[in-house]
């Protein structure tokens, strides 16, 4: 299918559509209608969508209610945003380093903001908003630190990704000794923690998160778009008029600030900013990033492992069905490559 470009009638604003990713965009955009529907009507307490409608514009009863906007809206709508923010924040990664392996899980952000919890938890002994902002500040604060570390007349992505990696090591032995040093309640929350999961997500966790949302989103999608020609190169991009270093600070700034929020919410959910860009990039057979059909697929991926816990594994935290897709997917990706290096040869 060939691309096409919509252009405003005076001309002064164009946008490059591409029939397949527009087709696959919708038809992700319904899935992920249809499973929020499903979301909110099946449960212990099952509900038809005439009750939770009736209900959302404030005609149900006092005990539909409770059930509608206290226990599932939240947790649907904190599944939304997280899922849709780690998969924007991944595809940004993966972009700017040029490896589908290049996410904040690999990279240092993700554990980051897990020790910013584990000290919230262990040493502060904080409650949940605590712990949420803890995370937040140690997402932030390692992102810092790896861009300064990696910093040598320039943002040099490869080197990021190196550095990354390196603190991510760290930081992971320094959570493990932080448990072992809490006593076993302190231990036993901080393990649930680090599994991530929405079990128990209120209207307290969706805000920040939506807030966060509005706020990057715009300027990921308006620096998105000189994703493309980053991953041509510096030299071809800056011949296109493309401002290479503070597109790639600007866009790292608003990837960290996804990745950050996002843990705040749910804890580190496993994989998910790794299999999402990459799941809807071959779905939409696109060059480029796709950070739509990234944050439709990540909002796809955690509603329906989700559901899969509420309905099948008893209510289980929902990173253990995200780290076996991530599992599975990272089986397929070595497969599939070693394929085309078989194929090269």
């Amino acid at each position: 299918m060939s691309t096409r470009v919509l252009r405003t009638p005076g001309g002064g604003l164009s946008l490059r559509v591409t029939p397949r990713a527009a087709i696959v965009v919708a038809l992700l955009a319904i899935a992920v209608f249809f499973l929020g529907a499903v979301s909110m009507t099946t449960g212990d307490y099952p509900l038809s969508v005439g009750e939770v409608i009736q209900t959302l514009f404030g005609f149900g009863d006092r005990s539909t209610e409770f059930i509608v906007t206290t226990l599932r809206l939240p947790r649907l709508l904190t599944a939304l945003l997280v899922g849709g923010a780690l998969a924007v924040s991944g595809a940004i990664l993966q972009s700017l380093s040029g490896n589908p392996l290049g996410s904040p899980d690999f990279i240092g952000f993700t554990e980051g903001a897990a020790a910013g919890a584990l000290l919230t938890i262990i040493v502060v002994h904080g409650g949940m908003l605590q712990v949420s902002l803890g995370a937040l500040v140690g997402g932030v604060v390692t992102a810092g630190l790896i861009a300064l570390l990696a910093l040598k007349g320039g943002v040099h992505t490869f080197r990021l990704i190196l550095v990354g990696i390196g603190v991510n090591a760290m930081l992971l032995a320094f959570n493990s000794y932080l448990i072992t040093r809490a006593s076993w309640q302190d231990g036993l929350a901080a393990q649930a923690w680090l599994v991530g999961g929405l079990n128990g997500r209120g209207w307290e966790h969706v805000g920040p998160v939506a807030i966060a949302i509005a706020v990057l989103l715009p300027p990921a999608f308006v620096y998105g778009r000189r994703l493309s020609l980053l991953e041509m190169g510096d030299d071809s991009a800056k011949g296109l008029g493309v401002p290479v270093q503070r597109s790639r600070v600007v866009l790292l700034g608003v990837s960290v600030g996804l990745c950050s929020i996002a843990t705040a919410a749910a804890g580190p959910i496993a994989f998910l900013a790794l299999a999402a860009p990459q799941l809807a990039k071959r779905l939409t057979r696109s060059s480029g990033p796709g950070l739509a059909a990234a944050a439709l697929m990540g909002m796809l991926l955690l509603v329906t492992s989700d559901l899969i816990t509420q309905q099948f594994l008893a209510g289980l935290p929902v990173g253990l069905v995200t780290g076996a897709i991530g599992g599975l997917y990272l089986a397929w990706l070595l497969v599939s490559r070693r394929g085309v290096s078989r194929a090269a040869r």
